[in-house]
């Protein structure tokens, strides 16, 4: 496969498994670019790119335009507070605007599941989906699949746990279907009252007790606990969740003896990951960081003009 066939990174439900690995190709072969005392490359010169998030972020937003500088692109960075949005502006009337004012290519992260695959319908220009609602967030699930890449070395055979509040969380998805597509066992572990509806439809097996869950696992991937949502009835405390689903030292003996922990981040230590994990010899989670200016660099350069890009606008 020569090029990435498509406008858009949506999601990786609709994604090939060929596809898939050409991304995490990509991303390698452009990692070398970030260990140079001077990160710069033309590649994407005259490209504009803009980042429109609807929601706060740090890692993601900062990772993308972090690898479209380094690409030379030319960036613009809007979210919700201090624009026009505030005022009314509808999400397609935004989007018409920035076309027309020579946006190559947006990056957005929307509360509403689905505002990336409209957005993709209504310009022309390319979209990246930051994260939509509960749906995906396939750049996520890209770089985290990247990390499992370089340590373990294949994905078929790998036993991957997630484990945490499953019901909210758009990694969770777009990690189960990359890495199921790819030939990974996915293991899904939480509270029952964070399981999502319908799970059975999902190719994953499901625990509600992390022990058994965990028990010969190669990879951990532990997602954040929203506290903002503790006031809801999700379970019962803090303390009890981190009892009986958060990720300590003494579980991670009933994985293999070479497991990988893994975080999205942010962390909310000593409730789903204890301090020694987090900073154990087990984490790869500052390797997730730089895996992700990586695969954002290689999507930017799939679909602004590297590897011959066929996709019609």
């Amino acid at each position: 496969m020569t090029g990435l066939n498509r406008k858009d990174i949506l999601g990786l439900q609709d994604m090939s498994p060929e596809e898939i690995s050409l991304i995490l190709e990509t991303a390698q072969s452009h990692k070398e670019i970030l260990s140079r005392p001077v990160k710069k490359v033309p590649i994407l010169r005259g490209k504009s790119i803009c980042t429109l998030f609807y929601e706060n972020s740090t890692r993601t937003r900062t990772s993308f335009e972090l690898a479209a500088k380094i690409m030379s692109a030319d960036t613009t960075s809007i979210s919700v507070a201090g624009s026009s949005i505030n005022k009314g502006e509808s999400f397609k009337d935004t989007l018409l605007t920035l076309e027309a004012m020579g946006v190559d290519l947006f990056v957005i992260r929307h509360g509403a599941s689905g505002s990336p695959h409209f957005a993709a319908r209504t310009v022309k220009s390319h979209i990246i989906n930051a994260g939509d609602g509960m749906h995906e967030h396939p750049t996520q699930g890209l770089l985290d699949m990247l990390t499992i890449l370089e340590n373990k070395g294949k994905f078929v055979g790998q036993k991957v746990l997630i484990v945490g509040d499953i019901m909210h969380s758009r990694v969770v998805r777009s990690n189960l279907w990359g890495l199921s597509k790819m030939g990974a066992e996915v293991r899904i572990c939480g509270p029952k009252t964070l399981l999502p509806a319908e799970v059975d439809k999902l190719p994953v097996k499901v625990f509600t007790d992390l022990d058994e869950a965990i028990d010969g696992v190669d990879v951990v991937n532990v997602l954040r606990i929203q506290l903002e949502r503790m006031n809801r009835g999700f379970f019962p405390s803090v303390s009890e969740y981190a009892s009986m689903f958060g990720v300590n030292k003494n579980r991670l003996l009933k994985a293999k003896s070479d497991v990988l922990v893994m975080h999205p981040g942010p962390m909310n230590r000593g409730v789903e990951i204890t301090p020694d994990v987090a900073d154990g010899d087990f984490a790869v989670i500052t390797d997730q960081v730089t895996n992700g200016v990586a695969v954002r660099m290689a999507l930017l350069y799939l679909l602004l003009g590297g590897a011959g890009n066929v996709a019609s606008a």
